[in-house]
Formats: C-alpha cells, structure tokens, sequence
C-alpha cells in the first residue's frame, strides 16, 4: 500500500465534480496536504460513484443546519447543553432499526436525565447517519506474517482480513450514502412519530435488567410523570413534548465524498455540506494548511476540531481565524480530548488564550479518545472511571476560569455491550471474550452511558447553584 496519501493530495481527487463546482475556492483544498485519503483500487469506479453521488438528493437541509447553529449558539452562550454520542466506527449491517432505535433511545434517555438534573435545554446529536471512516495510525495491519490494508471504515474497505475485503472500494461511498439515508429516514420517524414523546420515559427504560442506572432513572421518571399529570391538570398543551430535535454528525474525513455532498443552498447561495448536520476534523487532520481545514472553513454547517494534550493556545487561535473569521455564533465547536492525566493541566491554558482574544467557541469534552489502554487479556479498552475523571477534570477547569462546560462528546451505543472497564455494575475483562462488538474503539455500554448521563447531571447541577 503507497503511503502517499498521508503526504500529497490523492491523484483521483482532481477529477471529482459537483453541482457547486463554480463556487469560489470551494475546491482549493485539492491543492493542499491531505492526510487519511483511501488509494482506491478502481478509478473508474471511483469517477461513477463520485459522479452519482454528486446528483443524488441531500442528506439533510440547508435549514436544519442553520437551526442547530443557532441551537450550539445558545449552548456556547451557557444556555444550552450539548449530548453528542454514538458508535465510534458504524457499519453497514449494524443499521438496523433495533440498533438504531438502541442508541437513539439511549440519547434520549441520558438528555432527559441531563435537562432534568441541570435545568437546561439538551441538544441532541447522533454521531450516526455517516460515520462510517476511520482515521488509521498505519496504512497496513500485519497478522501471522501477512500484511493487508489497513480497515478505514465500512465506507472504504471491510473489516474482514482477506485482500478483498481489505481493498479501498470506492463503490462502498454509494453503499454509506444509501445507509446514512435509511438510518436518518428512521431517526427521523422515531423523533417524530411519538417514540421520543417525553410521556413515554418509562418505556425507555423496558427491557433492561435492573442496575443502579436504570433504578435512578426509574425514580426520574416518576417524578416527571408526576410534574406533567401536574400540569395537564392545569391545563397545559403538551403538544411540544411529543417530539425532539435530533441532529447527525460524523468526522468529515473523506473529502471527496463531502465535496460530492456540497450543494449551494437557492435561499443563501451558500455552499453546504449536505451529509450531515454538524461535522468535526479530527486531531490527525487538523493542520491548519491541510485540506481539511480548507474545505470545511468554505461551507456553512457548524464546524468542530478534536483538540489534543500537545495543542498549544496560538494553535487555537488560529483555527479559530481559519474556521470561523466572523466571529458567528455556534459556528465552532472545540471538541477537547486530553486524557484524564492531561485535562487538569492543558487545558486551561487553552480556554484561557480564547476566551482572552474575545473568541466565543463551544467547548465540549471527548473523554474517551484519550483514556484508551489495552487490557491484560489483549482487547482495546478504556476505564469508566478515567472516562469520568476526564469529564470532571473538565467541569473543574471551567469552574475555574469562569467559562462553560457546553457539551460531551462520547463513544456509546445502546446495546448490551462490554467494552469499557468498570461501571456501577462492573464490567471486568473476561466479559469482552463474549460481549466485545466493536470494529473499531470501545464504547461505553446502554448502562454506563446512563450513568455518566446521571454523572454529569449533578456536575451541571452543582455549577448551576
């Protein structure tokens, strides 16, 4: 496999239009760096599935977009809270409507348990409906001698280690668009449709075995079935609690594929990346002169960058001047990923060099990318109480220099799962040799995810007093 594409842009890149195709500078990032871009093995394939996607309907609205903006202003301003959690690599057979219903439900529950313990309105994001590409440390995965591509996502290439399935595919791009579809076509219905009414909490909760999460959230949602038999006997419309926002997001990491999905919108004549709601660039493609940056710098959805411990406040500021020259609010998101040894000490200074230059971000903590360790027994994994040491390291900082702990950005799914050490009801390592179902990172389980929900409610709560 060439390690080109970690150096210079893809070759294929150069062919690919779209319908935006005259908007100024919207293609400059092909003259750029640009990191983590498949080699795909079919380059006619690649022009047909490029040409296809281009005319294909857009994912989301322009006008969705513009209202989570407005949402993540709110939240920037300390009015608002945002809950963005999902699978940290989705996959195609794993887009059922039970597993997509799972985590959609988990979200809902853990932002009940947040507006209700915080007082606050909880934005609501999936990080579903298109992550389906992978960052890689290494091109190439090598197993008993033999040396394959390495997996990059459903998206690019399959998860099974033959050359096959390992080879970059780019039909696959039409094979993520058709899923993302039917994914949103679902969420859509259940957030529409009566599934989220807020009546309905304790059928959230059906189906799971009793732990020290769902008994709290059992005891929460009497009392908000109690608050609401209260106010429809005072006669209150209840039409609003039948259904939520929910929005989609995923890390824009293969631009070809977000360059096809870019349509200028007739109301703005705007340029927006259509296949999502919300996008973030990742802590290994977050240079400022990488293409990443240039691309997402030209359309008008609400951007997010992964920070990391070796982020510097001059680094911060200058995404800042990139991404967001305006200064518009809910325009960017920094999302930080310290490690739970790092957050205490590097992030001050950060929040400190933006809030000083008179920048308003929404900061937003991602507790789970730094804490990864390997567990004796050999399964990738992280600690539930790093996890939270992260979040607290993060609320404590905040606390501190007077700024807003906006949101959390965490790798859940709503399944059965043992992935992540500890918990209320402990998850030990012998439990991953049958219950370990990630392709990718581990991800907090429907019980741990709960309770971190319960966790960071009384953090809120307590900076609320």
């Amino acid at each position: 496999m060439s390690n080109s594409s970690q150096n210079a842009p893809v070759a294929l890149s150069s062919t690919a239009q779209s319908g935006a195709a005259d908007y100024p500078g919207l293609d400059d990032w092909r003259q750029r760096p640009i990191a983590q871009q498949p080699t795909w093995s079919d380059p006619e394939v690649f022009k047909k599935s490029i040409a296809e996607l281009s005319v294909l309907p857009p994912l989301v609205f322009a006008g969705e977009v513009d209202i989570l903006r407005d949402r993540l202003a709110q939240a920037a301003d300390g009015k608002a809270f945002l809950l963005q959690g999902g699978d940290c690599a989705e996959t195609f057979g794993d887009a059922t409507a039970d597993k997509i219903s799972a985590r959609v439900r988990t979200i809902l529950q853990m932002s009940v348990v947040l507006t209700y313990g915080a007082a606050l309105p909880v934005i609501k994001m999936g990080r579903m409906a298109g992550q389906f590409a992978k960052p890689r440390s290494s091109n190439d995965e090598t197993r008993d001698g033999v040396t394959l591509p390495a997996f990059r996502g459903d998206i690019v290439n399959g998860y099974e280690f033959t050359p096959e399935s390992r080879a970059h595919d780019a039909a696959r791009m039409l094979k993520a668009y058709n899923t993302s579809a039917s994914t949103l076509n679902l969420i859509r219905a259940f957030t529409q449709g009566g599934f989220a009414d807020l009546r309905l909490v304790h059928q959230w909760n059906k189906g799971f075995t009793s732990n020290p999460a769902h008994a709290r959230y059992e005891s929460l949602a009497k009392d908000i079935d109690r608050a609401i038999t209260f106010m429809q006997s005072c006669g209150a419309d209840f039409e609003a609690l039948k259904r939520v926002e929910f929005f989609a997001s995923h890390e824009a990491l293969l631009l070809d594929y977000e360059r096809a999905l870019t349509r200028i919108d007739s109301r703005t004549g705007f340029p927006y990346d259509t296949s999502a709601h919300f996008l973030w660039i990742g802590e290994r493609t977050r240079d400022l002169d990488s293409a990443h940056v240039d691309f997402l710098s030209r359309v008008r959805n609400p951007i997010g960058v992964k920070l990391g411990p070796t982020t510097t406040g001059d680094d911060a500021l200058r995404l800042i001047e990139k991404l967001d020259p305006n200064r518009e609010p809910g325009r960017l998101t920094f999302i930080t990923r310290m490690g739970a040894k790092n957050i205490r000490e590097k992030l001050p200074s950060l929040v400190k060099a933006v809030t000083d230059s008179g920048a308003k971000v929404l900061w937003v903590t991602d507790p789970m990318h730094g804490n990864t360790v390997t567990s004796p027994n050999g399964y990738k994994t992280r600690n539930f109480d790093d996890v939270m040491d992260e979040v607290r390291g993060f609320f404590e900082v905040h606390q501190s220099l007077g700024t807003f702990p906006g949101g959390l950005h965490v790798e859940m799914t709503g399944d059965d799962v043992a992935e992540c050490l500890g918990g209320a009801d402990p998850i030990d390592q012998e439990a991953f040799l049958t219950k370990y179902e990630s392709v990718c990172d581990p991800r907090l389980n429907h019980m741990q995810s709960l309770e971190m929900g319960f966790l960071v409610a009384g953090a809120l709560a307590q900076r609320q007093q």
